[in-house]
């Protein structure tokens, strides 16, 4: 099919990094493998950070000239077959896709689509009735975690849904053997407020409770709060630290491939691509058993999860892989193997082939 790609929250093209971009760009891969032709529809932004009459009317005009200008270069080329929406939430709907999708008749797709019903407030219900309407108009809705499908199941218990598990392109980091170091431990996170800072708050609090076991901490991450992550670690002796800032994607393989522990609390982590990679270059993950990171790593096979907000519990994790190396090895080689085998853009691409065959290629639309 010839699929027109669209992400509301950020393009793939973004140039800032981040787990949506990332997402995106899995989502447009996996499409091309299964051997669909996929083209970027549009990259106007729909996310507004906070609601207000004179924003809202701003976007709704830009988004009317965008649907204008789309029906133009269509009528001219030829519609797509298919439109794919990826992660349209109460901040950032879909105000393009579902009006074209019904004027020239095509499939109409979301994958990552979000509702809750907390958000029903002011002038955010009508954001999250758009996210609704699309949803039910959707062909099918993939869902990448359980709490996603049960959310959208509860709002519109008439939308189609299926799930697709949260996925990585594993080749880079195969390139290296994992080399652990002892006592190496690494993060990769952005550096800004919200769950972010909350984790870098929380990975602090742990590691203070830990200064009488030999590691060393590599900080991959940039952003508006560097300042303030730095100082959260200002405590420590300056060898137990080490601020690597933002790096390339074979600059990061080459860090983890070289750890031996990957510790985030992912406070609010709707998932965590980040675990995966990971996962695949042979590492143990530590996280809080919160959101959707049970959907990438497996409690007591591929890491270990502590109950949300207790660090002591999180800090004693951390220490139980730092003194027990026969265990950290046997959960490294099984979170090498589940990330590769069964979380791969291969897996990945079969999967999404499957539900696109069952509910467009069936005529559900």
């Amino acid at each position: 099919m010839k699929i027109a790609f669209y992400s509301p929250l950020k393009s793939p093209n973004h140039p800032v990094p981040s787990g949506d971009r990332l997402m995106a760009r899995l989502l447009m891969a996996a499409l091309v493998k299964a051997g669909h032709q996929v083209e970027i529809a549009s990259e106007l932004r729909a996310f507004l950070p906070d609601a207000s009459a004179d924003a809202i009317e701003t976007r709704a005009a830009a988004m009317a000239a965008e649907r204008a200008r789309i029906s133009a270069l269509w009528r001219e080329r030829g519609a797509p077959d298919l439109w794919f929406c990826y992660h349209p939430y109460y901040k950032a709907p879909d105000l393009i896709g579902p009006a074209l999708a019904r004027k020239f008749g095509l499939g109409y797709v979301t994958a990552e689509a979000s509702y809750s019903a907390r958000r029903n407030q002011g002038l955010w219900a009508d954001m999250q009735q758009q996210v609704l309407d699309a949803v039910k108009q959707a062909s099918v809705n993939i869902c990448l975690t359980r709490r996603d499908f049960d959310g959208l199941a509860a709002a519109g218990p008439e939308a189609r849904l299926a799930l697709l598990p949260p996925f990585i392109d594993p080749a880079l980091l195969l390139e290296t053997q994992p080399h652990p170091q002892h006592g190496r431990l690494v993060t990769v996170a952005m550096m800004r407020s919200g769950d972010k800072m909350d984790s870098y708050v929380m990975l602090a609090d742990a590691l203070l409770r830990l200064t009488h076991l030999p590691w060393q901490l590599s900080v991959v991450g940039d952003g508006p709060r560097a300042a303030d992550v730095r100082a959260l670690f200002a405590g420590f002796d300056a060898d137990r630290i080490v601020w690597h800032g933002e790096k390339s994607a074979t600059e990061i393989a080459d860090l983890l491939s070289g750890s031996s522990l990957y510790v985030w609390p992912g406070c609010g982590e709707a998932y965590g691509l980040a675990y995966l990679e990971a996962q695949a270059a042979g590492l143990p993950v530590i996280a809080q058993e919160i959101a959707g990171v049970p959907e990438v790593v497996v409690q007591g096979k591929t890491g270990l999860l502590t109950p949300p907000g207790d660090v002591d519990a999180y800090a004693q994790a951390i220490g139980r892989l730092l003194t027990d190396d026969g265990e950290r090895q046997a959960l490294a080689g099984a979170a090498r193997s589940f990330a590769v085998e069964e979380r791969s853009l291969e897996r990945a691409a079969v999967r999404l082939s499957a539900i696109l065959d069952e509910y467009i290629k069936a005529g559900t639309t």
